[in-house]
């Protein structure tokens, strides 16, 4: 069952990458207090992904948190060193928190994988964008065909 606005995230064990390397968190602890938007794409280093998602979301954070908006993070079904290198090579630096589900535990949870087996991927995330307040979805903004629209972070922007 997928989440629906007005539920609860889940808890699940994500990781960071830090200086000192891998660092596990729980989902309530980096989602869960103040106002956040989350957001998900299919992989890192992917083309949309590379190019639009993460990127929209760079550009646009000092606007997006001038909107009340404590954290921005972007989580996808990758290992921390590849979450990592990815916020590095998108010069992400500390407008956006990069979590791995590495497991897909909290993808699982949330109702919102996918197969991408057909493209060699596996399990990963559908992409998708959610706005949070103390961990609760207040909005969700799920793609229904490949590509960005609706979760981009123009569409954040406007809804916040």
């Amino acid at each position: 069952m997928t989440i629906a606005v007005g539920d609860r995230i889940p808890e699940a064990q994500l990781r960071i990458m830090t200086d000192e390397g891998p660092r596990p968190v729980s989902s309530s602890e980096v989602l869960g207090e103040g106002k956040v938007v989350l957001f998900a794409v299919p992989g890192a280093f992917t083309p949309t992904c590379s190019d639009h998602h993460l990127p929209g979301f760079v550009v646009r954070a000092d606007e997006i948190k001038a909107k009340g908006v404590a954290t921005i993070a972007c989580i996808a079904v990758n290992d921390p060193f590849v979450m990592g290198a990815w916020g590095h090579d998108q010069k992400v630096g500390d407008r956006v928190s990069m979590l791995s589900d590495g497991n897909g535990e909290f993808t699982r949870l949330m109702g919102l994988e996918m197969d991408g087996s057909a493209f060699g991927l596996g399990s990963r995330s559908q992409r998708y964008a959610a706005i949070l307040e103390d961990g609760v979805v207040r909005a969700l903004f799920v793609e229904e065909k490949p590509g960005l629209d609706v979760s981009s972070a123009e569409s954040v922007l406007a809804a916040l």
